[in-house]
């Protein structure tokens, strides 16, 4: 969850939305992401809105602590179900993310789920995951998470090599994210996620290698392969501005994003959004699939998102504001936008053309078209898709996707 919040207009102190945010909701389906913002320690790179307990301290009492935290975030889901009023949608996604959300007990979460469960209702189908990092959870963590209704969970590696871990200030030890794997899989997950970060600062090629090899090793059937992106304000920006460690320049990065698709491809990992890899389409965040293609969710937490029928919202980022809005009965929102028609059309471009299903020509203006027409001679998107009313990026163009996706959105 990004540190900043965009500017907006206020929310309502009841958190209502307009009428129309719900019209022909039925077709759409309904996710929740629940943020948990503690973690133990603060990873180099993170600028996410995360919390250890040192920066809490002081600064939100009892209402910012983790123990009752869980109570907190279901007096919101409790909110959003006032909010959304009669909707009939059962939840066809949730996802609990962070900061580390295996830092409260397991029941926390199951907790949480449950109370999405009874106000809403969880799809037959539903996928139900949780992110988790590989120091924090025992095999009793993971069978608890599992027999509370739990069916995924993603852990986060981002490297094999001890180095590259140092450098990003991860604490698990190299061979624990598989261990989880064998772990999660006795527990009875169906469905578990790698994250892997490449680029990182002292990485070599063979390093990157090694990662994907232990990752593909532990047989998940989903690896998520991210850039590192050094963020201002973070440590890692500190050091390099610094120079005690060197910058990733965008060439290596590109190099290592070829080595990811051969090596996973090779595997038997299928790519199906430019960062993301499963080995069967049941294999993919449907989550993830939810926010790319625009349908509506719930982001219940500190500083989370929300996004129902072209209204987006955002909540108070930190924990002590947070809470003592909900116990104090108002919406703990920060601000709102209405998304008019045009810019919903060019997040739809910006998204659906990162898929491997890609984003309909259709949604292009004349600017657009031209561009895609030159993308298509210059080898960035898929002859045949593009025959059929579709751009789809090319390996060349999930390369350039973001300067791809610039010239369509015209």
């Amino acid at each position: 969850m990004p540190s900043a919040l965009p500017d907006g207009e206020p929310m309502p102190v009841d958190g209502a939305l307009p009428a129309h945010a719900l019209a022909g909701a039925g077709d759409r389906p309904l996710g929740f992401y629940l943020h948990v913002p503690y973690c133990a320690t603060r990873c180099g790179y993170c600028d996410f809105n995360t919390y250890t307990a040192t920066e809490l301290r002081g600064s939100g009492g009892v209402l910012a602590s983790r123990d009752n935290y869980a109570d907190t975030l279901i007096e919101e889901i409790r909110l959003a179900r006032k909010v959304l009023g009669d909707d009939p949608r059962p939840v066809r996604t949730l996802f609990v993310g962070g900061g580390t959300p295996t830092l409260l007990a397991a029941g926390d979460l199951v907790r949480m789920l449950g109370a999405v469960r009874d106000e809403f209702g969880i799809a037959d189908d539903a996928e139900i995951t949780t992110e988790a990092n590989p120091e924090s959870v025992d095999p009793a963590y993971l069978a608890e998470l599992r027999a509370g209704g739990f069916n995924r969970v993603s852990f986060g590696m981002q490297s094999a090599r001890q180095h590259v871990l140092k450098v990003l200030d991860r604490t698990h030890t190299p061979g624990r994210p598989e261990a989880c794997v064998a772990e999660a899989r006795a527990a009875g997950f169906e469905h578990i996620n790698l994250d892997l970060i490449y680029g990182t600062p002292g990485e070599s090629d063979d390093d990157w290698r090694a990662s994907l090899d232990a990752a593909i090793g532990a047989a998940p059937d989903h690896v998520s392969a991210y850039a590192l992106i050094v963020e201002e304000g973070t440590q890692l920006a500190r050091r390099i501005r610094r120079g005690e460690v060197p910058m990733t320049d965008d060439d290596v990065h590109a190099d290592r994003y070829l080595i990811a698709d051969e090596v996973l491809s090779g595997a038997g990992f299928d790519w199906y959004e430019v960062s993301n890899w499963a080995t069967s389409e049941a294999g993919r965040c449907l989550h993830n699939e939810l926010y790319w293609r625009g349908a509506d969710w719930w982001g219940a937490g500190p500083g989370a998102h929300s996004h129902v029928g072209g209204v987006r919202w955002w909540n108070v980022k930190h924990p002590g504001a947070y809470a003592a809005a909900l116990t104090e009965g108002r919406s703990p929102g920060a601000g709102r936008e209405v998304l008019p028609d045009e810019d919903r059309r060019v997040e739809r471009v910006l998204l659906e053309l990162r898929l491997r299903e890609g984003c309909p020509l259709s949604l292009l203006r004349p600017a657009g078209l031209e561009a895609s027409r030159r993308a298509l001679e210059d080898g960035l998107l898929e002859r045949a898709a593009y025959e059929q009313g579709r751009a789809v990026l090319t390996l060349r163009g999930r390369l350039l996707a973001d300067a791809v996706v610039r010239d369509l959105v015209d």
